[in-house]
């Protein structure tokens, strides 16, 4: 045989030879990393369940602004990873997302591009896991879109929890100026503070086996508006972009049995008649979307005495006439203190537990949960 024919004939056999050593090396590695074997489920999968006001006007990439908006999914494997587009609001803003696997304590973290493969999961053991993912920043931040779920096997939900709530609010209910365990009062970005997940909104629902809803922006009232804001709750209550008159919310897709009504920190006091004439009117709008929920009229956490003072003398006005004119089902409560230790004046983290003791025991009495 030439010597160029051997020499080809080694360099092919070498070739050959390293071919085969990738692939062993290949299906060895994806063998040992369970990432390498995870499927992805899109989103518009039907084990994948969403809670909050979502646009679903594009299956595939379901797009959320509101805070509290969550995530729910079940998953067998040892590993989970989210594909989340982020839109990167101002050219620099990046929410903050809140994560809870099975029963370990949830942890907050924050996408850092328009698009994000994130691993919320992994080193589990190879069975059955629940995850949620919770939106902890708010309206002003921008919206995310949902992908999918890559994971071993996405299986069928676990049971709905038996209720339903829904908080309409400011920055309080969003969960604002909170959360100082990565970045302090007055350091980074004006919402490295949120989290929405902690709230005592979404810590009361917790605590009563509910599923719930944050209809709230920060800086938003009644009447009056703080910062500039060109909207006010009763523009926007039917929508599912919360900061702009657009985008119709299909109120069928989520009827609460109670709606809790925490405005006025935005107002301040005001003209009583102008401000209880706005919220009755309010009301009234709130009951024909949702005729059989309970509304639970709320003072603001967060209130000096003189607006506390204000507030109750409203609320107590305003939930008489109401009982008056035949609507049985509007209450009032009021807080006990004011919570106002964290960022800006508003409630810290662990107020907010307080405050949803406080909600919590108040809902088991009114509805015997």
């Amino acid at each position: 045989m030439p010597m160029e024919s051997k020499w080809l004939n080694l360099r092919l056999r070498m070739k050959f030879i390293t071919t085969l050593f990738i692939l062993f090396t290949s299906l060895a590695a994806r063998a040992a990393n369970p990432a390498d074997s995870l499927k992805l489920y899109a989103a518009d999968n039907v084990n994948i369940e969403y809670v909050g006001r979502v646009d679903v006007s594009n299956p595939m990439q379901p797009r959320m602004w509101a805070p509290g908006v969550y995530i729910r999914a079940r998953f067998k494997g040892s590993k989970c990873e989210l594909l989340i587009n982020d839109q990167v609001m101002y050219g620099k803003s990046h929410n903050y997302l809140e994560i809870a696997v099975d029963n370990n304590k949830p942890y907050r973290i924050q996408t850092t591009g328009k698009t994000n493969i994130i691993t919320v999961a992994e080193g589990l053991t190879n069975g059955t896991h629940t995850i949620l993912i919770c939106k902890d920043t708010e309206t002003h931040i921008g919206y995310i879109d949902f992908l999918g779920i890559r994971c071993a096997k996405l299986l069928s939900p676990a049971p709905h929890p038996k209720h339903k709530i829904e908080y309409i609010g400011d920055s309080i209910t969003s969960g604002a100026g909170m959360d100082q365990s990565t970045t302090p009062c007055d350091k980074g970005e004006w919402y490295d503070q949120h989290n929405a997940y902690m709230t005592y909104g979404a810590r009361t629902a917790r605590n009563l086996n509910a599923d719930w809803q944050l209809t709230s922006v920060a800086g938003i009232g009644l009447v009056h508006s703080c910062c500039d804001m060109d909207v006010l709750m009763p523009q926007v209550f039917d929508k599912v972009y919360l900061r702009k008159d657009s985008i119709t919310w299909d109120f069928k897709r989520y009827q609460p049995d109670v709606v809790t009504i925490c405005l006025g920190q935005n107002d301040g006091v005001q003209d009583s008649a102008l401000y209880c004439g706005a919220y009755v009117k309010f009301i009234n709008t709130v009951r024909k979307k949702y005729p059989k929920a309970d509304i639970v009229c709320l003072t603001s956490p967060m209130a000096d005495g003189k607006l506390n003072a204000a507030l109750r003398h409203y609320i107590t006005a305003i939930t008489t006439y109401a009982n008056n004119n035949g609507d049985s089902k509007v209450y009032k409560y009021f807080f006990s203190r004011q919570y106002h230790g964290g960022c800006g004046g508003h409630p810290t983290i662990e107020e907010h537990e307080l405050i949803a003791n406080e909600l919590t025991a108040y809902l088991k009495q009114l509805k015997h949960w």
